[in-house]
């Protein structure tokens, strides 16, 4: 398929995923235990009336769901096809910086030394503790003469987040409380939190897709080899230093609102590789559409395959996901760092 073809398919690829996140913003304001007219919705979000239960369902729960879902999962997928470029691997994922374990580490100090016990409450110890464990792996993993190798970065990201895993078994292991408070948020969920808690993290998601989109191009000539990139004069340390920081400020906003949602960052930049290359400008730009498409229907299949309770949008997303990217990497050919 010459450069053309490719770019149409991409062109068609993107519009779909845009009309897709429509959809499954549409889907997640009407479709729950409680199903709500599209009509309804309307007035709610224009007209709201205080004493109109369907106005309170969609003002106070579905509405802040469905924009955590749509900021968690943009976020994840740009982080994780950010993180596929730097390593030159596409069965990277975003966990590879530790910051789901970093983020779990500090969620559990905010709750047994703080006693805070609300997602709201320790949004900022989630973002700190990621950001902490992926400047840590960054850091120690770019020491050396060859600098941030994606290998070194990878082992360092590996042994981190297994060592910050066995402090977080430790303090679930000897405080009750901390055990009853994490397993809800450990799963990745959309729920409990508002729409103040999205607008805190805000800030630092949109200059993470910022840093993400400056760093397209480069992540396109370290495609192509190292050696090629810094022959054709570009600069691989700046770019991995801006992908790097893009990918702690996404998933750290991400984790920070949602939990730790894993699974989302590898699948979705993969699953696009099958369709639209390995052209990081669109998998980027298709990334994060379809991202926060794929985490707010898994959203809404939760709410109604086990009514009249509900099954967390990050069970869902790892239930349905895996079979898919086993097929994908069964058909792909092997993959190395």
């Amino acid at each position: 398929m010459n450069a053309t073809a490719r770019a149409r398919r991409a062109r068609a690829v993107l519009w779909a995923s845009l009309l897709l996140l429509a959809a499954a913003i549409v889907l997640s304001l009407t479709v729950g235990a409680r199903a709500i007219a599209p009509a309804d919705v309307w007035a709610a979000l224009w007209a709201p009336t205080a004493s109109d239960p369907d106005h309170v369902v969609v003002l106070a729960q579905r509405l802040p769901r469905t924009a955590i879902g749509l900021l968690a999962g943009a976020a994840l997928a740009v982080a994780g096809a950010v993180m596929q470029g730097l390593t030159r691997n596409p069965l990277a994922d975003p966990g590879l910086l530790g910051v789901n374990a970093g983020a779990s580490v500090a969620v559990l100090a905010a709750i047994t030394l703080l006693g805070i016990v609300t997602p709201s409450g320790f949004v900022w110890f989630a973002f700190g503790g990621a950001a902490l464990a992926a400047v840590l792996v960054a850091v120690v993993g770019s020491r050396g003469p060859d600098g941030a190798h994606p290998a070194k970065l990878a082992l360092t990201g590996a042994a981190v987040t297994a060592g910050l895993t066995a402090v977080s078994f430790l303090i679930l292991t000897t405080q009750r409380v901390a055990l009853e408070v994490y397993r809800y948020w450990s799963v990745g969920a959309l729920t409990s939190r508002g729409l103040d808690t999205a607008v805190l993290i805000l800030g630092p998601l949109l200059l993470g897709l910022l840093l993400a989109v400056l760093s397209m191009r480069g992540l396109n000539l370290i495609a192509l080899g190292e050696d090629t990139a810094r022959g054709l004069g570009h600069d691989v340390a700046r770019t991995r230093a801006i992908g790097i920081t893009a990918t702690v400020l996404l998933c750290g906003a991400a984790t920070a609102i949602a939990g730790p949602l894993v699974f989302l960052g590898l699948l979705v930049p993969h699953a696009l590789r099958a369709v639209v290359g390995d052209d990081y400008r669109w998998l980027i730009a298709i990334g994060a559409p379809l991202g926060a498409s794929v985490l707010i229907l898994a959203d809404v299949l939760g709410r109604v395959i086990a009514l009249p309770g509900e099954v967390q949008a990050g069970i869902v997303v790892a239930f349905l996901g895996a079979p898919v990217l086993i097929a994908l990497v069964l058909g792909r050919r092997p993959v190395t760092l």
